[in-house]
Protein backbone atom coordinates (compact mmCIF):
# COMPACT_ATOMS: atom_id res chain seq x y z
CA UNK A 1 0.00 0.00 0.00
CA UNK A 2 1.00 3.74 -0.20
CA UNK A 3 0.21 6.34 1.46
CA UNK A 4 0.10 10.04 0.13
CA UNK A 5 -0.34 13.43 1.78
CA UNK A 6 -0.72 16.77 0.11
CA UNK A 7 2.03 18.57 -1.62
CA UNK A 8 3.47 21.52 -0.03
CA UNK A 9 2.45 25.02 -1.99
CA UNK A 10 4.97 27.83 -2.55
CA UNK A 11 3.44 31.37 -3.87
CA UNK A 12 6.32 31.46 -6.77
CA UNK A 13 6.44 27.83 -8.74
CA UNK A 14 9.47 26.24 -7.86
CA UNK A 15 10.97 28.66 -4.95
CA UNK A 16 11.16 25.82 -2.51
CA UNK A 17 13.14 23.21 -4.70
CA UNK A 18 15.52 26.20 -5.98
CA UNK A 19 16.12 27.33 -2.24
CA UNK A 20 17.25 23.84 -1.68
CA UNK A 21 19.03 23.07 -4.56
CA UNK A 22 21.17 26.57 -3.26
CA UNK A 23 21.43 24.98 0.05
CA UNK A 24 24.37 22.01 -1.47
CA UNK A 25 27.60 23.25 -1.05
CA UNK A 26 26.84 24.56 2.73
CA UNK A 27 25.45 20.78 3.66
CA UNK A 28 28.33 19.10 1.53
CA UNK A 29 30.37 21.64 3.84
CA UNK A 30 28.36 20.50 7.15
CA UNK A 31 29.09 16.95 6.42
CA UNK A 32 32.83 17.44 6.27
CA UNK A 33 33.38 19.84 9.36
CA UNK A 34 30.44 18.11 11.53
CA UNK A 35 29.40 14.59 10.12
CA UNK A 36 32.93 13.24 8.91
CA UNK A 37 34.18 12.55 12.17
CA UNK A 38 30.70 10.10 13.41
CA UNK A 39 30.76 8.32 10.04
CA UNK A 40 34.67 7.66 10.51
CA UNK A 41 33.61 6.14 14.37
CA UNK A 42 30.70 3.84 12.45
CA UNK A 43 32.97 2.96 10.03
CA UNK A 44 35.74 1.92 12.58
CA UNK A 45 32.84 -0.27 14.20
CA UNK A 46 31.18 -1.46 11.41
CA UNK A 47 35.24 -2.62 10.01
CA UNK A 48 35.76 -4.67 13.04
CA UNK A 49 32.94 -7.01 12.23
CA UNK A 50 34.35 -7.75 9.01
CA UNK A 51 31.53 -8.12 6.98
CA UNK A 52 31.89 -10.69 4.22
CA UNK A 53 28.67 -9.30 2.02
CA UNK A 54 26.68 -5.72 1.65
CA UNK A 55 22.93 -5.79 0.89
CA UNK A 56 21.84 -2.22 0.45
CA UNK A 57 18.50 -1.33 0.93
CA UNK A 58 16.39 1.66 -0.18
CA UNK A 59 13.94 3.20 -2.43
CA UNK A 60 13.42 6.08 -5.34
CA UNK A 61 15.79 8.89 -5.00
CA UNK A 62 17.63 6.76 -1.95
CA UNK A 63 17.94 3.90 -4.46
CA UNK A 64 20.19 6.09 -6.27
CA UNK A 65 22.51 6.38 -3.89
CA UNK A 66 22.29 3.33 -2.65
CA UNK A 67 23.34 1.87 -6.25
CA UNK A 68 26.40 4.52 -6.01
CA UNK A 69 27.36 2.82 -2.97
CA UNK A 70 27.68 -0.03 -4.73
CA UNK A 71 29.68 0.64 -7.25
CA UNK A 72 32.01 2.30 -4.67
CA UNK A 73 31.99 -0.88 -1.68
CA UNK A 74 32.66 -3.04 -5.02
CA UNK A 75 35.00 -0.77 -6.43
CA UNK A 76 37.45 0.74 -3.86
CA UNK A 77 36.78 -2.66 -1.03
CA UNK A 78 35.89 -5.27 -3.68
CA UNK A 79 32.98 -6.57 -1.50
CA UNK A 80 29.72 -7.44 -3.27
CA UNK A 81 26.87 -6.34 -2.45
CA UNK A 82 23.50 -6.54 -3.75
CA UNK A 83 20.44 -4.08 -3.78
CA UNK A 84 17.50 -5.74 -1.54
CA UNK A 85 14.26 -6.91 -2.85
CA UNK A 86 12.19 -5.81 0.41
CA UNK A 87 9.47 -7.69 -0.45
CA UNK A 88 11.08 -10.91 -0.19
CA UNK A 89 10.41 -10.47 3.33
CA UNK A 90 8.28 -7.98 3.87
CA UNK A 91 5.60 -9.69 1.79
CA UNK A 92 6.61 -13.23 1.69
CA UNK A 93 7.70 -13.97 5.06
CA UNK A 94 11.09 -15.18 3.26
CA UNK A 95 13.99 -15.84 6.36
CA UNK A 96 17.31 -15.73 4.70
CA UNK A 97 20.43 -16.19 6.70
CA UNK A 98 22.35 -12.64 6.77
CA UNK A 99 25.34 -13.65 9.12
CA UNK A 100 28.50 -11.79 8.54
CA UNK A 101 26.49 -9.37 6.04
CA UNK A 102 26.14 -5.72 6.50
CA UNK A 103 22.58 -4.29 5.39
CA UNK A 104 23.01 -0.65 4.63
CA UNK A 105 19.57 0.83 4.47
CA UNK A 106 19.44 4.59 2.64
CA UNK A 107 16.08 6.85 3.56
CA UNK A 108 15.45 10.77 3.72
CA UNK A 109 13.28 10.39 5.96
CA UNK A 110 13.72 6.91 7.44
CA UNK A 111 9.50 6.94 7.98
CA UNK A 112 8.55 4.22 5.35
CA UNK A 113 7.36 1.15 6.78
CA UNK A 114 8.44 -1.03 4.44
CA UNK A 115 11.99 0.13 5.23
CA UNK A 116 11.56 -0.35 8.62
CA UNK A 117 10.63 -3.91 8.72
CA UNK A 118 12.96 -5.63 6.48
CA UNK A 119 15.65 -3.42 8.75
CA UNK A 120 14.06 -4.89 11.52
CA UNK A 121 13.94 -8.34 9.99
CA UNK A 122 17.51 -8.11 8.71
CA UNK A 123 19.02 -7.53 11.90
CA UNK A 124 16.91 -10.35 13.42
CA UNK A 125 18.74 -12.73 10.88
CA UNK A 126 21.87 -11.72 11.86
CA UNK A 127 22.85 -8.80 9.62
CA UNK A 128 24.65 -6.15 11.06
CA UNK A 129 22.42 -3.23 10.19
CA UNK A 130 22.79 0.73 9.43
CA UNK A 131 20.57 3.65 8.67
CA UNK A 132 21.89 6.65 6.49
CA UNK A 133 18.71 8.61 7.17
CA UNK A 134 18.30 12.66 7.28
CA UNK A 135 16.27 11.93 10.28
CA UNK A 136 18.39 10.82 13.14
CA UNK A 137 15.13 10.41 15.26
CA UNK A 138 13.19 8.16 12.66
CA UNK A 139 11.60 4.38 13.39
CA UNK A 140 14.51 3.53 10.84
CA UNK A 141 17.19 4.64 12.90
CA UNK A 142 15.71 3.25 16.29
CA UNK A 143 15.99 0.23 14.88
CA UNK A 144 19.17 -0.06 13.06
CA UNK A 145 22.53 -0.85 15.19
CA UNK A 146 24.17 2.06 13.13
CA UNK A 147 23.03 5.34 12.14
CA UNK A 148 24.66 8.07 9.94
CA UNK A 149 22.93 11.51 9.95
CA UNK A 150 23.34 13.23 6.76
CA UNK A 151 23.06 16.80 8.16
CA UNK A 152 21.02 17.75 4.77
CA UNK A 153 18.43 20.01 7.32
CA UNK A 154 14.58 19.70 6.29
CA UNK A 155 13.84 19.33 2.94
CA UNK A 156 9.96 20.53 1.74
CA UNK A 157 10.11 20.00 -1.89
CA UNK A 158 9.09 17.25 -3.20
CA UNK A 159 11.86 16.22 -5.46
CA UNK A 160 15.14 15.53 -3.14
CA UNK A 161 18.12 17.36 -4.05
CA UNK A 162 20.41 18.57 -1.29
CA UNK A 163 19.68 15.28 0.41
CA UNK A 164 20.64 13.25 -2.48
CA UNK A 165 24.27 14.78 -2.46
CA UNK A 166 24.44 14.70 1.23
CA UNK A 167 23.67 11.11 0.64
CA UNK A 168 26.32 10.54 -1.69
CA UNK A 169 29.01 12.53 0.14
CA UNK A 170 28.02 10.58 3.28
CA UNK A 171 28.39 7.00 2.03
CA UNK A 172 31.46 7.93 0.19
CA UNK A 173 33.00 9.11 3.23
CA UNK A 174 31.70 5.75 5.15
CA UNK A 175 33.61 3.83 2.37
CA UNK A 176 36.84 5.88 3.30
CA UNK A 177 36.63 4.99 6.76
CA UNK A 178 36.14 1.05 5.95
CA UNK A 179 39.54 1.08 3.69
CA UNK A 180 41.28 3.62 6.22
CA UNK A 181 41.29 6.45 3.72
CA UNK A 182 40.92 10.31 5.29
CA UNK A 183 38.55 11.04 3.06
CA UNK A 184 40.55 14.15 1.80
CA UNK A 185 39.60 14.78 -1.62
CA UNK A 186 36.25 15.65 -1.05
CA UNK A 187 37.83 18.73 0.61
CA UNK A 188 37.09 20.53 -2.74
CA UNK A 189 33.79 19.88 -3.35
CA UNK A 190 31.44 22.75 -1.82
CA UNK A 191 33.03 25.56 -3.81
CA UNK A 192 33.13 23.11 -7.11
CA UNK A 193 29.07 22.87 -5.93
CA UNK A 194 29.13 26.25 -5.93
CA UNK A 195 30.36 26.56 -8.95
CA UNK A 196 27.59 24.78 -10.60
CA UNK A 197 24.77 26.40 -9.05
CA UNK A 198 26.43 29.70 -10.58
CA UNK A 199 25.84 28.96 -13.84
CA UNK A 200 22.13 28.01 -13.78
CA UNK A 201 21.94 30.83 -16.64
CA UNK A 202 23.78 27.82 -19.18
CA UNK A 203 21.64 25.22 -17.67
CA UNK A 204 18.57 27.34 -18.72
CA UNK A 205 19.57 28.06 -22.45
CA UNK A 206 19.90 24.16 -22.16
CA UNK A 207 16.27 23.77 -21.26
CA UNK A 208 14.59 25.08 -23.98
CA UNK A 209 15.91 22.28 -26.17
CA UNK A 210 13.27 19.96 -23.79
CA UNK A 211 9.86 22.06 -23.44
CA UNK A 212 8.00 20.17 -25.91
CA UNK A 213 10.16 16.50 -25.59
CA UNK A 214 8.16 13.71 -25.66
CA UNK A 215 10.55 11.49 -24.02
CA UNK A 216 14.11 11.57 -23.17
CA UNK A 217 16.98 8.92 -22.57
CA UNK A 218 19.82 9.00 -20.06
CA UNK A 219 22.85 6.74 -20.35
CA UNK A 220 26.24 6.46 -18.58
CA UNK A 221 28.41 3.99 -17.19
CA UNK A 222 30.06 3.26 -14.03
CA UNK A 223 30.32 5.80 -11.64
CA UNK A 224 27.80 7.82 -14.06
CA UNK A 225 25.48 5.32 -13.75
CA UNK A 226 23.58 6.49 -11.06
CA UNK A 227 23.34 9.68 -12.11
CA UNK A 228 21.61 8.85 -14.96
CA UNK A 229 18.76 7.08 -13.29
CA UNK A 230 18.67 9.80 -10.58
CA UNK A 231 18.46 12.46 -13.39
CA UNK A 232 15.62 11.27 -15.28
CA UNK A 233 13.79 10.44 -11.56
CA UNK A 234 14.00 14.14 -10.94
CA UNK A 235 12.85 14.96 -14.67
CA UNK A 236 10.11 12.17 -14.42
CA UNK A 237 8.19 13.59 -11.16
CA UNK A 238 8.76 17.06 -12.02
CA UNK A 239 7.99 17.76 -15.91
CA UNK A 240 6.31 14.81 -16.43
CA UNK A 241 8.74 13.55 -19.05
CA UNK A 242 9.00 9.89 -19.77
CA UNK A 243 12.70 9.76 -19.20
CA UNK A 244 14.67 6.32 -19.76
CA UNK A 245 17.66 5.86 -17.99
CA UNK A 246 19.98 3.35 -19.29
CA UNK A 247 23.92 1.82 -18.40
CA UNK A 248 25.11 2.25 -22.12
CA UNK A 249 26.00 -1.39 -22.24
CA UNK A 250 22.25 -1.81 -21.59
CA UNK A 251 21.59 0.37 -24.40
CA UNK A 252 23.22 -0.95 -27.06
CA UNK A 253 21.24 -4.42 -26.07
CA UNK A 254 18.17 -3.20 -28.05
CA UNK A 255 16.77 0.04 -26.92
CA UNK A 256 19.44 1.83 -29.37
CA UNK A 257 16.85 1.09 -32.08
CA UNK A 258 14.47 3.59 -30.01
CA UNK A 259 16.91 6.66 -30.42
CA UNK A 260 17.07 8.88 -33.81
CA UNK A 261 17.81 12.08 -35.47
CA UNK A 262 14.98 13.68 -33.17
CA UNK A 263 15.64 11.81 -29.83
CA UNK A 264 16.57 13.83 -26.90
CA UNK A 265 19.54 11.59 -25.49
CA UNK A 266 21.82 13.30 -22.20
CA UNK A 267 24.91 11.20 -21.89
CA UNK A 268 26.37 11.72 -18.23
CA UNK A 269 30.64 11.42 -19.03
CA UNK A 270 32.70 10.67 -16.14
CA UNK A 271 36.16 11.51 -16.79
CA UNK A 272 37.90 8.46 -15.93
CA UNK A 273 37.27 4.54 -16.82
CA UNK A 274 33.52 4.76 -17.12
CA UNK A 275 33.61 7.40 -19.70
CA UNK A 276 35.99 5.59 -21.41
CA UNK A 277 33.64 2.76 -21.33
CA UNK A 278 30.57 4.64 -22.78
CA UNK A 279 32.84 6.22 -25.98
CA UNK A 280 31.71 3.23 -28.34
CA UNK A 281 28.15 4.44 -27.16
CA UNK A 282 28.26 7.90 -28.06
CA UNK A 283 30.10 7.08 -31.36
CA UNK A 284 26.82 4.72 -31.75
CA UNK A 285 24.96 8.03 -30.52
CA UNK A 286 26.48 9.88 -33.33
CA UNK A 287 25.71 7.84 -35.68
CA UNK A 288 22.00 7.59 -35.61
CA UNK A 289 21.98 11.47 -35.70
CA UNK A 290 20.73 11.52 -32.03
CA UNK A 291 20.49 15.30 -30.06
CA UNK A 292 23.40 14.47 -27.76
CA UNK A 293 23.69 16.56 -25.31
CA UNK A 294 26.97 15.35 -22.96
CA UNK A 295 26.83 16.25 -19.72
CA UNK A 296 31.09 15.71 -18.82
CA UNK A 297 34.51 17.33 -19.59
CA UNK A 298 35.00 19.97 -21.79
CA UNK A 299 36.52 17.77 -24.20
CA UNK A 300 33.63 15.31 -24.42
CA UNK A 301 31.12 18.08 -24.58
CA UNK A 302 32.90 19.65 -27.51
CA UNK A 303 31.61 16.96 -29.66
CA UNK A 304 27.95 16.31 -28.69
CA UNK A 305 25.43 18.43 -30.25
CA UNK A 306 25.61 20.42 -26.68
CA UNK A 307 26.41 19.95 -23.59
CA UNK A 308 27.83 21.33 -19.70
CA UNK A 309 31.19 21.33 -19.09
CA UNK A 310 32.18 19.96 -15.29
CA UNK A 311 35.02 21.02 -13.28
CA UNK A 312 36.73 17.39 -13.00
CA UNK A 313 39.94 18.26 -13.34
CA UNK A 314 41.81 16.71 -9.71
CA UNK A 315 38.37 15.20 -8.90
CA UNK A 316 38.06 11.82 -8.18
CA UNK A 317 35.84 10.16 -10.92
CA UNK A 318 34.12 8.19 -7.23
CA UNK A 319 33.60 11.61 -5.83
CA UNK A 320 32.24 12.99 -10.05
CA UNK A 321 28.40 11.88 -9.56
CA UNK A 322 28.36 14.22 -5.99
CA UNK A 323 29.00 16.99 -9.20
CA UNK A 324 27.15 15.41 -11.60
CA UNK A 325 23.77 15.53 -10.60
CA UNK A 326 24.02 19.32 -9.54
CA UNK A 327 23.57 20.84 -13.44
CA UNK A 328 20.46 18.09 -14.31
CA UNK A 329 18.87 19.12 -11.22
CA UNK A 330 18.95 22.55 -12.44
CA UNK A 331 17.47 21.15 -15.65
CA UNK A 332 14.48 19.69 -14.35
CA UNK A 333 13.75 22.08 -12.73
CA UNK A 334 14.55 24.70 -15.92
CA UNK A 335 12.26 22.36 -18.08
CA UNK A 336 9.39 22.30 -15.54
CA UNK A 337 8.88 26.16 -14.97
CA UNK A 338 9.27 26.14 -18.78
CA UNK A 339 6.56 23.92 -19.00
CA UNK A 340 4.49 26.05 -17.10
CA UNK A 341 4.45 23.64 -13.57
CA UNK A 342 5.33 23.93 -10.44
CA UNK A 343 8.46 21.05 -9.84
CA UNK A 344 7.74 22.36 -5.62
CA UNK A 345 4.72 20.42 -6.03
CA UNK A 346 4.29 17.22 -8.52
CA UNK A 347 0.77 15.83 -9.09
CA UNK A 348 -0.19 12.97 -6.83
CA UNK A 349 3.36 12.79 -4.76
CA UNK A 350 4.02 13.04 -1.05
CA UNK A 351 7.50 13.87 0.51
CA UNK A 352 7.32 10.68 2.19
CA UNK A 353 6.06 7.54 0.56
CA UNK A 354 5.07 5.18 3.31
CA UNK A 355 5.02 1.88 1.31
CA UNK A 356 4.11 -1.81 2.60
Amino acid sequence: MSVTTSAPHSEQPGRIMSGEMAEQPAVLRRILEQGAPRIREVARLIAAKKPRFVLLTARGTSDNAALYAKYLLEIQLGLPCGLASMSTTTAYGAKPDLADVLVITVSQSGGSPDLVASTRAARDAGALTLAVTNNPDSPLAAVSEHHIDILAGPERALPATKTYTASLLALYLLVEGLRDGDGAPAAALPDLAAQLLSRQGEIKQLAARYRFAERMVITSRGYGYPTAKEAALKLMETSYIPALSYSGADLLHGPLAMVDNISPVIAVVTDGKGGEALQPVLDRLRGRGADLVVIGPRAQVEQASAGFDLPTSGVPEELQPILEIIPLQLLAYEVTIARGQDPDAPRALAKVTETH
